[in-house]
């Protein structure tokens, strides 16, 4: 899940959100992004201990304190991501979207997000860059849908990827 300081007034989802919250990154968001959302802690309302989730429970409602969420926030931080579609090697270097907004598992914390199956052209921006392909030889075949490629954040709220080209 991408994180991204939010002035807008809805995140991905349609959900409200005030001014200097974080949420959702939308695929199509122009605010920048902070990082990849890494779990939060909070005191649970129902037995008042101290909880950790890797993924965000959307239906607490907390009573005391904060919910404080944990971001991978290093903008140079390498990614491994799986495409929505088909790329070739020739995307490295390029930039590409993410792809629409997928929830995560509840178990594991892990995301189900994707990245968009077709880079972006020149002077365009998007939130991320692809540096190369998975190392990976279960899911490095660029031939068939769906493999995996290393990125990194390209529209990050420590500097504006978007204008390197």
């Amino acid at each position: 899940m991408f994180g991204a300081f939010n002035s807008a007034t809805n995140d991905a989802n349609a959900n409200a959100v005030a001014a200097g919250y974080i949420s959702v990154s939308s695929v199509t968001e122009d605010t920048l992004n902070i990082g990849v959302f890494n779990g939060c802690q909070y005191t649970d309302p129902t037995t008042a201990k101290p909880t950790w989730k890797a993924y965000y429970p959307g239906a607490v409602n907390i009573t005391t304190g904060t919910i404080d969420a944990f971001v991978f926030d290093n903008p140079q931080q390498l990614y491994e991501v799986q495409t929505a579609g088909t790329l070739t090697q020739a995307a490295a270097g390029g930039l590409v979207a993410t792809a629409a907004y997928v929830a995560g598992s509840t178990l594991s914390g892990l995301s189900n997000e994707e990245i968009a199956g077709a880079v972006t052209g020149a002077g365009a921006t998007d939130q991320w860059r692809i540096i190369r392909l998975s190392e990976d030889p279960s899911n490095s075949d660029t031939g068939n849908a769906n493999s995996n490629w290393v990125v990194r954040l390209n529209e990050s709220v420590y500097y504006n990827g978007a204008v390197l080209t």
